[in-house]
C-alpha cells in the first residue's frame, strides 16, 4: 500500500534530535566498524599466514577499494529511489548489509588458500559497503542543517569504540586461554574466534538501529514516485559526477590524500611494524624443511613470534580507534553548545596524524607506537566527520543519497591507487622495508591538510540541473 505524504517533514523544519535518539540512529556503525577494524587490522595478517609476500599485500587488497568505487554509488543511487512503507529509506539496505557481511566475517579466517581470502574480503567489503554508504544519508536526511556536525561526530564516536575494541580483540581472545599457534598456513584460532565475535555484534548493533529508527517518508510520494520511474542509471550518475559541486571537487582532493594514507596503514602496518618495530617478521614456510625437525622447530618459534606481534599491532592500532572516540567525544560536546570551524579542525587533525605516522619511523620501542596511533587517531576523528559535514551544506536532500555514495570515489580511488604503487614500491624504492609505507603516509596526511586551503568553511547549496529525460 502506498504511504501518503501527509506527515512528511520537510527538510528545512525538522525537529531537533537529542543525543540518544541520534545514538540510536547511529548505532549500527558499531558493527560496521567492527567489521572494518577486524579487516583493516588482520586481513594482511591472514594473507602472510596464508603465503603472501609483504610487497603482494597492497595488490591483493586492491578487491576492497574496487568494491567501494562499484559499491557505494550505485547504493546511494538506489537508497534514494527507495521507499518501504515500514524499514523506510535507508534500513533496507542497513539489514542486507549486515547479514551479507556477518557471513564473511565468519568465514573469512576459515579461509583454507590465499586466493579463498582474498576473494572473501572482495565479499566483506562490498557487504560492509552496503550498510555504510546509507548510514551517511540517513544522518542528512534526519537532521537539521544546525545538528548536522553534531550528527556526523556521535558517528565518529560509535565508530572510535568498534575500532577500538574490535583491534583488540584477536588480542584479549589469546589472553582468554585460546591459542595463538597453528600449522603453517593456518590461520590461528584466537583470529578465529575474534572474527566471529565480530560476525554478532555487527548483526545485533544494525538491528539495533533498524528497530529505534524511523525514517521520515517522501514530502510529495506521488512526485517520488514519478521521479524515480523517469531515474536512468547509468547516465544520471555520468550527469551528477558532471555536474558534482565545486566544494565536492575541493574536499575530494582532501580525501584522496586522506585516505591513501590510511590504506597505507592498513594494508602495510602489520608487516612493517612487526620488522621495524617488534623484530619479528613474518617467516617464509618454504625457506623451511619441514621434514627436518630442527627447521620446523624454528618455523614455530618464528611464526610464533610473529602472530604475538601482528596480535599487538593490532592493539595498538586500537589506540587510533580510543584516541578517535575521546576526540570525537569532545567535538560532540563542543558541536552541541557552540560553532565548530570544521575547516580549521580538520587541518590541525590532519597535521596531527601526519605527525603520528612519521614517528613510527624512529619510536625505539613498540611503546611508544600508542603515542603514535593515539595522534593518528586524531586525523581518522576528524576524517570520519568533518569532509561530510562540510559538504552536506551544498547539496540538494532529494540528491543527498546519490552524492554522498559518489562522494566515496574520493574514498576509494586513492585506495586503488596505492594498491598499485605501494607493492612496486616497497619492492624496488624501499628496499623491502614496508615501514616506508607509514612514513609515506605522513606526508600523505601533510599535503591533505595543505588542500584545505581551497575548501570553503560555509558552502553554499550547490543546485545541480535536474538529468535530461526521454
Amino acid at each position: 500500500m502506498a504511504q501518503s505524504s501527509m506527515g512528511a517533514t520537510s527538510s528545512r523544519h525538522r525537529p531537533h534530535l537529542t543525543f540518544w535518539q541520534i545514538w540510536n540512529m547511529s548505532f549500527g556503525f558499531l558493527g560496521i566498524q567492527f567489521g572494518f577494524a577486524l579487516q583493516g587490522g588482520f586481513v594482511s595478517r591472514i594473507f602472510q599466514t596464508l603465503g603472501a609476500d609483504k610487497d603482494a599485500l597492497p595488490l591483493l587488497w586492491i578487491a576492497a577499494p574496487l568494491t567501494g568505487l562499484l559499491v557505494q554509488p550505485i547504493i546511494g543511487y538506489l537508497s534514494d529511489r527507495t521507499w518501504h512503507p515500514i524499514l523506510g529509506r535507508r534500513r533496507p539496505y542497513f539489514l542486507i548489509g549486515a547479514v551479507l557481511s556477518s557471513i564473511a566475517l565468519l568465514f573469512m579466517p576459515q579461509s583454507p588458500a590465499l586466493w579463498i581470502a582474498v576473494g572473501t574480503l572482495w565479499v566483506l567489503d562490498a557487504s560492509i559497503n552496503v550498510s555504510m554508504e546509507p548510514f551517511r544519508a540517513l544522518v542528512a536526511d534526519k537532521l537539521p542543517e544546525q545538528q548536522r556536525s553534531y550528527g556526523f561526530v556521535v558517528q565518529t564516536l560509535i565508530i572510535g569504540i568498534g575500532t577500538w575494541v574490535a583491534s583488540n580483540l584477536p588480542w584479549f581472545v589469546t589472553q582468554m586461554g585460546v591459542s595463538n599457534e597453528a600449522a603453517p598456513g593456518v590461520v590461528p584460532p584466537s583470529v578465529q574466534v575474534a572474527f566471529a565475535i565480530g560476525a554478532f555484534v555487527f548483526m545485533a548493533s544494525i538491528l539495533v538501529t533498524v528497530f529505534t529508527t524511523k525514517e521520515y517518508p517522501p514530502e510529495d510520494l506521488a512526485a517520488f514516485e514519478a521521479e524515480k520511474q523517469r531515474g536512468r542509471f547509468v547516465r544520471d550518475i555520468v550527469h551528477n559526477v558532471v555536474h558534482m559541486p565545486k566544494q565536492m571537487r575541493r574536499i575530494g582532493i582532501v580525501q584522496f590524500f586522506s585516505w591513501f594514507a590510511f590504506f597505507s596503514m592498513w594494508s602495510m602496518a602489520t608487516p612493517g611494524l612487526t620488522e621495524h618495530v617488534f623484530n619479528a617478521p613474518a617467516p617464509v614456510a618454504s625457506a623451511y624443511d619441514m621434514a627436518v625437525p630442527e627447521q620446523a622447530a624454528a618455523f614455530a618459534t618464528a611464526n610464533k613470534a610473529f602472530q604475538d606481534a601482528a596480535d599487538l599491532v593490532g592493539a595498538y592500532m586500537g589506540w587510533y580507534g580510543l584516541s578517535s572516540m575521546l576526540v570525537a567525544l569532545l567535538l560532540a560536546f563542543y558541536a552541541s553548545r557552540l560553532v565548530l570551524n570544521r575547516r580549521a579542525v580538520h587541518a590541525a587533525s590532519l597535521v596531527l596524524g601526519g605527525v603520528g605516522f612519521l614517528s613510527m619511523y624512529v619510536v625505539p620501542s613498540p611503546g611508544p607506537l600508542i603515542g603514535s596511533f593515539a595522534l593518528v587517531g586524531i586525523a581518522w576523528a576528524s576524517i570520519l566527520s568533518m569532509p561530510y559535514a562540510l559538504l552536506a551544506g551544498c547539496i540538494e536532500d532529494k540528491r543527498m543519497g546519490v552524492f554522498m555514495g559518489l562522494f566515496n570515489m574520493f574514498i576509494v580511488l586513492p585506495q586503488i591507487a596505492a594498491a598499485l604503487v605501494l607493492g612496486p614500491l616497497v619492492r624496488e624504492v624501499f628496499g623491502q622495508h614496508a615501514i616506508y609505507a607509514l612514513v609515506l603516509s605522513g606526508a600523505s596526511l601533510l599535503v591533505a591538510a595543505a588542500c584545505l586551503v581551497r575548501v570553503a568553511e560555509h558552502p553554499a547549496l550547490e543546485p545541480v540541473p535536474e538529468p535530461p529525460h526521454g
